[in-house]
This record gives structure tokens, C-alpha cells and sequence, in this order.
């Protein structure tokens, strides 16, 4: 492979090196110690699956989002690839399964998950922290684990260095349909002048 074909490092390997993985475990540890609600995400795709579903949680973190589903009684399959972050889920939060892989190679069939999801979950900015150019290839790579006609619902920040026009952009490239959007996980209306973007798409 020559220097032209090498897909750029992710992002959030430079965060690890310089402690943010570390920093971002310990904050969510603290806020829900403090009985801060951490399960708006969770909440919002609960509404859009069936009972018991199989839900893949793409770029899970520590894992917090994905315990909240499984806590509402659905199967959930975290990806990270960051091993800070998942040693924290696999401490914080057993019952889901979680597994490190980069999500524009996923292939969850090689690790032994062979059956599709109803849904997937992109919460956490992951979009953001993924390395420029390879959103459609991310996007792809976690549909290909999708039922047809499954939800993806994606959302993060306006301010963080991935364009909403892009991912706009990216989500056609992965043949994938905008729904709905919204400004919040908690479903207020989206504007143009929103700084959230909380987006859900559809497989064919």
C-alpha cells in the first residue's frame, strides 16, 4: 500500500495518547454518580424498535448508551476502538458485548456476530472523531450489519470540525435515506441555527 492509499489515523487515537480517554471515562463515572440522566440517547431509539431487538452500538464508549438499552431488555453489541474506553464498558456495564474494531472495517461475522441488527445507535460525536473521509465508508460498514429498512440514528455537535453538509453528503453515499432530524435527543425541532444535529436514516 503506498502513502496515497493509507487511510488517515483515527482521531481519537491522538486523544487516548494525550489522556482524553482516560478523562472521558472518569466524567461520565462522576455524573452518574451524581444521578445525572445519561439515557436520552437510549430513550430516543427505545421509541423506534421493536421489544427485545438487537441493537449495534457503533463507537460505544464506555458503554453507557448501550447498557441503557439493554437495560430496557434489547441485545446490544458495542464497537470502539479505543481499549481504554471499552475496558471501562466491559467494567462499568456487563450484559452487552462489547468488541474493539474500527468501524470503516467492521465485520462483526469474522468475531463470531453473524446475525443483522434492528437498529444502530452513532451517539457520543463519534461522527466527528472519525478520521476525514472515510464517513461513507463507516456509514456503509455499519448499515451492511442492518436489517432492511433499519434505523440509524446519528448525532453530534455542528462545532466539531465535520460538516453537516458532508455528513449529509456521506449519508447518500451509503445509500441510506434522512428520515428525520432533530435538534436534541429529547426530539425538539431542528432549525438551521441548531448546534446539535440528531439525524435518523433508514437501510434500504
Amino acid at each position: 500500500m503506498n502513502n496515497d492509499e493509507r487511510q488517515p489515523a483515527p482521531r481519537w487515537v491522538t486523544d487516548h495518547e494525550s489522556g482524553h480517554s482516560e478523562w472521558y471515562v472518569q466524567r461520565f463515572r462522576s455524573l452518574a454518580a451524581q444521578g445525572a440522566d445519561l439515557d436520552g440517547e437510549a430513550r430516543f431509539l427505545d421509541v423506534l424498535l421493536p421489544r427485545h431487538a438487537r441493537v449495534l452500538d457503533a463507537g460505544c464508549g464506555p458503554g453507557r448508551v448501550g447498557a441503557a438499552l439493554f437495560e430496557r431488555g434489547h441485545s446490544v453489541v458495542g464497537v470502539d476502538i479505543d481499549p481504554v474506553l471499552l475496558a471501562a464498558a466491559e467494567e462499568d456495564h456487563p450484559g452487552p458485548v462489547w468488541f474493539q474494531a474500527d468501524l470503516a472495517t467492521l465485520d462483526l461475522t469474522a468475531v463470531g456476530e453473524p446475525d443483522p441488527f434492528d437498529a444502530a445507535i452513532v451517539a457520543g460525536n463519534v461522527m466527528t472523531f472519525l478520521a476525514v473521509g472515510t464517513g461513507s465508508q463507516v456509514l456503509r460498514r455499519i448499515a451492511a450489519h442492518l436489517k432492511p429498512g433499519a434505523p440509524i440514528a446519528v448525532g453530534f455537535g455542528r462545532d466539531r470540525g465535520y460538516d453537516l453538509s458532508t455528513f449529509d453528503h456521506d449519508t447518500q453515499e451509503a445509500d441510506l435515506t434522512l428520515e428525520h432530524r432533530f435538534a436534541t435527543w429529547d426530539l425538539r425541532p431542528w432549525t438551521t441555527a441548531s448546534d446539535f444535529a440528531v439525524s435518523v436514516l433508514r437501510t434500504p
